[in-house]
């Protein structure tokens, strides 16, 4: 038999996962949270006079606990699945970007007529667009995660994420299909509505800087600090900066199952949705004592309990919403708590 095709397509795969630069996994932002990680411990333990053994370093950084957590090890799944079976089953969006853009302006010049291209220097207007689609996919990611907590139906799709009782960079891919089918979507609409709206008011088409097709900014903050989100690394953006950017504990109090932190820190990159919408949460500059899952979630880290039974549970939420039907017991994390 010939398995060159699946080798190829294996290499593909690993190759667009790690050595892309606008990949949510490349080795370059890895690298990059490595030696953040190590140069902030170091410094802790200098504040404290403490000796800096780099064996003492390394063991902070891959902590035992979490290595060998059964949560960890289905975070690896997790990520097997979306590298080589997610792909083909499903696409990102069925929103098409592009249509969804070339709609907004072709309403925009219907309504107000066309506009003279703008007198900009191209990298001036490359740069606007550059920052409009950002924030667009900030607003775009902030939306989409707080539906998916408010809506009792998006939630039992979206609490699979929540069940992560560990948190490393590859929890970033514990997330159920449904989720990221409407995720995709979401962001498909806010952004195309920023380039649209963007290109008509600069008259012509401005393309934003990006690596590997991804943002620039987004990039950069993939680099700087999102894989520390999901992570043991308690760093806290205080006072202005906390409540533009959003830290890694900021997502790491997001994540936590104390119910005074429900609903909030919603963001990616940046805390400015939350601060305008009022969710925001600044963590102090002390770690907190978080524990991490979903109360009375079975079967998590299993196939069943992951992919199969938010399927289940979801159709018992329809199933109420017809005459005579009854929702689905309440666990303790349920939206309706939340609000």
């Amino acid at each position: 038999m010939d398995f060159s095709a699946g080798f190829a397509f294996v290499l593909g795969q690993l190759s667009r996962l790690l050595a892309s630069p606008g990949s949510q996994l490349s080795l370059t932002s890895l690298a990059a949270a490595l030696v953040i990680s190590a140069l902030v411990l170091i410094y802790q333990r200098y504040q404290r006079g403490r000796r800096i053994r780099w064996r003492t370093i390394a063991r902070a950084l891959f902590p035992r606990r979490i290595l060998t957590h059964r949560s960890n090890q289905a975070d690896i799944g997790y990520l097997l699945f979306s590298m080589f079976v997610f792909g083909l089953v499903f696409g990102w969006a069925i929103l098409s970007y592009q249509f969804v853009s070339n709609g907004i302006i072709a309403a925009l010049i219907a309504l107000f007529g066309l506009l003279r291209p703008s007198a900009l220097p191209p990298y001036i207007a490359r740069t606007i667009i550059t920052l409009m689609l950002f924030l667009a996919y900030e607003l775009g990611y902030w939306l989409h995660h707080w539906l998916s907590h408010k809506v009792p139906l998006l939630w039992e799709f979206h609490k699979v994420h929540h069940s992560a009782e560990v948190l490393t960079p590859l929890t970033n891919f514990r997330v159920h299909p449904v989720d990221t089918w409407l995720f995709a979507n979401i962001l498909a609409c806010s952004t195309a509505v920023a380039n649209g709206l963007g290109n008509y008011l600069l008259g012509e088409t401005a393309y934003q800087y990006a690596l590997s097709d991804t943002n620039i900014i987004l990039v950069l903050f993939i680099h700087a600090y999102v894989h520390l989100q999901h992570s043991h690394m308690w760093i806290s953006f205080r006072g202005v900066l906390g409540r533009i950017f959003l830290s890694p504990a900021h997502h790491q109090v997001h994540h936590s199952d104390d119910p005074k932190h429900f609903n909030r820190n919603f963001g990616s990159c940046l805390a400015l949705w939350d601060w305008l919408f009022g969710t925001l949460y600044i963590p102090g500059q002390q770690r907190e004592p978080l524990t991490f899952g979903v109360a009375d979630h079975a079967d998590a880290h299993t196939v069943k309990g992951e992919l199969v039974a938010p399927l289940i549970n979801a159709a018992g939420r329809l199933k109420a919403l017809l005459p005579r039907g009854r929702a689905a017991p309440l666990s303790k994390r349920e939206p309706a708590q939340l609000a």
